[in-house]
């Protein structure tokens, strides 16, 4: 996809074009997603992170957090403390996710999104914020818990994305929102794009092609991201 000179993106989104145009991208989304791998390699567990159990944003159970959605995201190397897993699953944490849910658009691109569905305040936010108070769970954790009832919508967004991609204010999904409609939606349509080149099914998110394509171009780079 070509730019055009002068590029108005924002420092995240000027970073995004050089990760998603490099020329490992599409291998590095073949490979993460086990496209004609060669004999004995295996795909990145994380392949199966918006595909187990047919989705997290399926309509059945869409509002509420369930178990499939706990092994979801281990896939992604994090787990959800025992004690606050039965709570989502058994108590009352589970309802007031569930509540949130419900005014969360489970069949909107985040690039498509208002930007108060994405705004402090909001029932997304809202969400993000009560599972981040919970013990044991962190930004990382929640996020990812988040990107599995709404792919679509919420991205994965973990220290080596924050690395690759900064900590832009006043938050990531503002950001990133903004990047990916700047320019007529460059970086989204380059997303999709991406996604039919690699031969990576229609059910794997826009968002989650940019993620997998950023954390893999990133650590490829041998960076040392903090912790």
């Amino acid at each position: 996809m070509i730019f055009p000179s002068g590029s108005s993106l924002s420092p995240l989104g000027q970073r995004l074009r050089v990760l998603l145009g490099a020329e490992r991208a599409v291998g590095d989304l073949r490979r993460y997603f086990g496209i004609d791998l060669p004999p004995g390699a295996v795909p990145f567990t994380g392949s199966r992170f918006e595909h187990l159990g047919d989705g997290g944003d399926r309509l059945e159970v869409a509002d509420r957090i369930t178990a499939e959605d706990l092994v979801a995201v281990q896939t992604l190397s994090v787990t959800v403390p025992a004690p606050v897993a039965l709570d989502i699953l058994e108590g009352c944490l589970g309802a007031q996710l569930s509540g949130l849910l419900q005014a969360v658009p489970r069949d909107t691109d985040m690039v498509e999104a208002e930007v108060s569905g994405l705004a402090p305040g909001s029932p997304a936010d809202r969400a993000w914020h009560l599972l981040c108070a919970q013990h044991g769970v962190d930004w990382v954790i929640a996020g990812k818990l988040l990107a599995r009832k709404r792919p679509r919508l919420l991205p994965v967004y973990d220290k080596v994305v924050r690395c690759a991609l900064g900590r832009p204010r006043p938050s990531f999904w503002l950001a990133l929102h903004a990047a990916l409609r700047a320019e007529d939606r460059a970086l989204h349509r380059q997303l999709l794009a991406l996604r039919q080149v690699a031969g990576v099914p229609e059910t794997v998110s826009a968002l989650r092609v940019c993620d997998v394509a950023v954390w893999m171009g990133h650590r490829s780079e041998g960076h040392a991201c903090p912790r």
